[in-house]
């Protein structure tokens, strides 16, 4: 008898009226929203503008759930293309199926785009977003339990994930990989925003340590899944995708931190015929105004050479004349 495990939830759909909440999809957009805030935050506090990060986020979202869906459907294939399958499942993204790599590279080239066309740099913003990133992951994760899918091997742990019968998956207790990869993905930020804050990060370290630091746990983690999954020289692909990307993080700490040390001192420019444009002015990284003072309007006088001749030409001609 099985006295305590997780359970796991009878549908994955709420119907609104004629409306359907899929608790995957809603999970993906909750996600989205608190990536975008607290990048919003972290944002404002490097000496940015309010709003930016969620005007790139136009760019970098969509971006991002197109390179999730193509890495899934590459990946895994055989779920889509293979013989007695219907290709057009590979377009319904509602019930699952979005890799993390894709994601994120493809949604980096969103956001680069979004970032040029405000004359932003790229790595500042990925420093900015990275902690929020990880906690929208974590948020994420939790489609997978609506969806009773990318669980772990048979366990008779207290938090054993209980999983019933359906297409392709046996009725009974696993590990709940999604429920340990959600909990990483939250000390990913935490580690995130305490080096960022007693290393003052930037160039794009912050969001290396991000990836290296996720690929750490997603390595384990997917070495418990048992779902179906491509392998090669005995390891599954994405714990490969891992090892790699984890060491190219890891390289690019370290490169940048001695090509380009220290941290952006301002990460926005003013917006073209603004104030701030036309008056030259910008936003330092404390928030204070970095507009150079004009000497020729200083509080401290004007400089006027024309009145200063005239003044010497008069105490010249006054003065006696011996």
């Amino acid at each position: 008898m099985d006295l305590a495990y997780i359970p796991s939830p009878s549908t994955g759909v709420i119907n609104l009226g004629p409306v359907p909440l899929r608790g995957y999809a809603f999970c993906i957009i909750i996600g989205v929203f608190v990536a975008v805030w607290y990048g919003n935050k972290r944002w404002i506090a490097r000496g940015g503008k309010a709003g930016t990060v969620a005007d790139i986020a136009v760019w970098a979202v969509p971006f991002g759930l197109v390179g999730g869906r193509l890495y899934h459907v590459i990946t895994d294939y055989q779920l889509y293309f293979s013989e007695g399958e219907n290709w057009v499942d590979a377009f319904k993204i509602w019930e699952g199926g979005l890799g993390i790599w894709g994601a994120i590279a493809l949604g980096a080239v969103g956001a680069w785009i979004g970032c040029r066309r405000r004359g932003i740099p790229l790595p500042a913003y990925a420093d900015a977003i990275a902690p929020g990133i990880a906690l929208a992951q974590a948020i994420g994760r939790w489609g997978n339990w609506f969806n009773q899918e990318l669980y772990g091997k048979p366990t008779d742990l207290p938090w054993a994930l209980k999983i019933a019968e359906g297409t392709n998956r046996e009725a009974g207790l696993y590990h709940p990989t999604f429920l340990y990869e959600s909990l990483w993905c939250i000390g990913v930020a935490l580690l995130v925003i305490w080096a960022d804050r007693r290393f003052k990060l930037g160039h794009g370290r912050a969001f290396a340590l991000y990836v290296a630091a996720y690929c750490a746990g997603r390595g384990w983690i997917e070495y418990m899944r048992v779902d179906e999954a491509h392998h090669f020289l005995g390891l599954r692909l994405n714990v490969w995708t891992s090892i790699v990307v984890f060491a190219l993080a890891v390289a690019y700490i370290v490169i940048s931190a001695r090509l380009r040390p220290g941290r952006e001192e301002v990460v926005e420019p003013p917006k073209p015929g603004s104030a701030d444009a036309s008056t030259g002015s910008g936003t330092a990284e404390d928030g204070t105004d970095a507009t150079p003072a004009d000497p020729a309007t200083d509080d401290s006088g004007p400089l006027d050479l024309d009145k200063d001749r005239e003044a010497d030409r008069a105490d010249s001609e006054s003065a006696p004349k011996g």
